[in-house]
């Protein structure tokens, strides 16, 4: 399965994903659909995954470093202030509480399978790669920057 790693951008997983619970989307839903609470709940979540997200990214490019998923080798700094100092992937944290913000949009059960498939297949594919990179680029400030922050929350 390692042909798997660092293969597709992890944008690009979360639409696909997001795509999958759309379809998923015609099983009965939890919650009425017309419900200004789940519609409420929905803007809410997006609107925190969207700065969570926007945080990671701002704080890359303040180190001056790639934001480019899919070659975690040319990382120039470890980042480890502002949103990174709370979770080593916020970036991916962002993109996963999108999908829960799709997933209570969409009232599905099915809907809220995605989120938990998003969140495996980036741990495995895409954050446990990195990691490694991560590892042999900086060595004991990684391990102890790991040691510290969570991976997710």
């Amino acid at each position: 399965m390692r042909y798997l790693e660092l293969r597709f951008p992890p944008p690009l997983v979360g639409i696909t994903v997001a795509a999958a619970m759309w379809v998923t989307a015609s099983v009965p839903p939890i919650w009425p659909p017309t419900s200004p609470v789940r519609l409420w709940a929905g803007v809410i979540l997006l609107a925190i995954g969207i700065a969570i997200a926007l945080s990671a990214v701002n704080s890359f490019r303040r180190a001056q470093t790639t934001v480019n998923p899919l070659k975690p080798e040319t990382s120039t700094s470890l980042v480890s202030t502002g949103i990174f100092a709370r979770t080593r992937n916020p970036m991916y944290l962002g993109m996963l509480i999108g999908l829960l913000a799709w997933a209570v949009y969409l009232a599905s059960p099915l809907a809220l399978l995605g989120p938990v498939a998003f969140a495996l297949y980036i741990t495995l594919f895409q954050i446990v790669p990195e990691e490694r990179a991560m590892q042999s680029l900086f060595g004991s400030a990684f391990s102890e920057y790991s040691q510290s922050v969570r991976r997710w929350l």
